[in-house]
């Protein structure tokens, strides 16, 4: 669970107008946020299999996520992919 006040800075990160609140880009950014701070509680965790579960969900949302924004504009992407740190397959 992301705090708010982190939440807020990431959105106000990868933004795409003053508003936005559910473009691609926040969405993205937000689950791979959530994926790094599940990963961590895994690795500790390793018998928790219910949360393992809602990992490969959040990474499999992220990865269609990621695919539309590809094909809808590739210069968002790459912009995006520098600023949240995720790598382009």
């Amino acid at each position: 669970m992301l705090k708010k006040k982190t939440k807020e800075t990431l959105i106000k990160k990868v933004r795409v107008h003053e508003t936005d609140t559910g473009s691609p880009e926040v969405q993205i950014a937000l689950l791979t946020k959530k994926i790094d701070a599940l990963a961590d509680h895994l690795k500790e965790n390793k018998k928790d299999n219910h949360s393992r579960k809602g990992l490969l969900q959040m990474v499999a949302d992220r990865r269609s996520h990621i695919k539309y924004l590809k094909k809808k504009d590739e210069k968002r992407f790459t912009d995006l992919a520098k600023k949240v740190g995720i790598k382009d397959k």
